[in-house]
């Protein structure tokens, strides 16, 4: 049965044509057995062939044209109307194409199969009635025209239905490609959000350890000869620095070049606000003074924000040594509110050449201020940045615990 229904999906016209020849066939022994075409005038007796075949071709060709086999098995009833060729096993065609038109014909041509198939049987009563028995009544022959029109409107509406559920079918299809293009495209940007993100932690991990090993090497260079001790010290310094800043370039160009970010674990090293205080010890070591302080009882707080707050601080001392000249000091303040963490770093350095990063200096540093306003953007909190009043430079950050809606 299986290898049947295969078959029939794989040749549909194949079956077609078979039904028709068997259509062809059964109506020509009609024809010779019976009486059909013998009783009625010449006309019938010679257009009762063509109407046989043009049937049958109707029911070959249905699946290949059906607009057009429609208007053929019209056209045939209207030769059996004119000619008075009475309904054969062959009209059988006429509720199979109103079947087919129905489901998969053009709008005009299936509503005018239904106004033909609601016509037919009135048109077959008053072209042939029957005189071989008693006349019927009225009621009579509306309920047998009823009867009649019956099969032809369960035709239409079993075709209009599979119609309709062909392109509900249809449009799930559609949605669902629709879907999964739309994910794909939600895929490819949230890949780039996290390349993006990626190469903000790139640009934070060369930039301050990389100045960490420039002002190491200064102070070697200067302490060479006169402290051989310190020198030491600043090369070790160096050689630990640039170990981490490789160790953390290679995870993250390894997610770039992959593009795997979302399923190779923990993208990047996340440092959190503990750490904030191992930074500055680094950066102290560099050569800069700076002031550290934690207001208020420090909790635990959302990794976003922990590494907002790092970032900040990273980015606001790397700027300091970078910028503030040789004689700079700093200021870091992290304050815990009840619902937020604060951060405020301040130096008394050259503040008007911070300007320049700020707005994109040559230098390539306005892309750490652009990255800090992304950041605390990211965790809806708000940034402040701008030179102090009497010199240096002032970056002030509020990170709520819960993102803004």
């Amino acid at each position: 049965m299986q290898r049947l229904y295969d078959f029939i999906r794989r040749h549909p016209t194949g079956v077609d044509s078979f039904w028709a020849v068997f259509l062809l066939g059964l109506s020509g022994m009609t024809i010779v057995v019976g009486d059909v075409g013998r009783g009625g005038g010449s006309g019938e007796r010679i257009a009762i062939v063509p109407v046989v075949i043009g049937l049958c071709v109707v029911v070959a060709l249905r699946r290949r044209a059906p607009e057009k086999m429609l208007l053929l098995a019209i056209a045939m009833g209207v030769v059996q109307l004119v000619f008075g060729v009475r309904p054969t096993v062959a009209n059988f065609a006429m509720l199979v194409i109103t079947f087919t038109v129905a489901t998969v014909g053009e709008r005009w041509a299936s509503r005018l199969a239904l106004a033909c198939s609601l016509c037919a049987a009135t048109l077959s009563q008053l072209r042939w009635p029957n005189e071989d028995v008693e006349p019927r009544s009225w009621a009579q022959t509306v309920f047998l025209v009823v009867v009649m029109t019956v099969p032809f409107v369960l035709a239409w509406v079993l075709g209009d239905s599979m119609r309709t559920r062909r392109a509900y079918f249809d449009e799930l299809e559609e949605r669902a490609a629709r879907l999964e293009r739309e994910r794909e495209a939600q895929s490819k940007v949230a890949v780039a959000a996290e390349r993006a993100r990626i190469a903000r932690e790139l640009h934070d991990v060369v930039a301050h350890n990389v100045s960490v090993m420039v002002v190491q090497a200064d102070g070697a260079a200067y302490v060479m000869d006169a402290a051989p001790d310190q020198a030491r010290q600043a090369l070790e310094t160096i050689s630990s620095t640039g170990r981490q800043a490789l160790a953390e370039m290679r995870r993250l160009l390894g997610v770039l070049r992959t593009g795997d970010a979302r399923e190779s674990g923990e993208y990047v090293p996340q440092p959190d606000v503990e750490q904030i205080e191992d930074l500055i010890d680094q950066v102290r070591t560099a050569g800069l003074a700076v002031d550290f302080k934690v207001e208020g009882t420090p909790r635990p707080l959302p990794s976003g924000v922990e590494l907002t707050a790092y970032r900040i601080v990273q980015e606001a001392l790397t700027n300091t040594r970078k910028h503030g000249g040789p004689n700079a000091g700093a200021s870091v303040r992290l304050v815990y509110f009840d619902d937020g963490l604060g951060l405020l770093v301040e130096d008394d350095g050259r503040g008007a050449a911070h300007e320049l990063y700020e707005d994109g200096g040559a230098d390539g540093a306005g892309h750490g201020m652009i990255g800090m306003r992304e950041r605390v953007g990211m965790v809806g909190g708000t940034l402040d940045a701008g030179p102090r009043p009497g010199g240096g430079f002032r970056i002030s950050a509020l990170l709520p615990l819960k993102p803004a809606d």
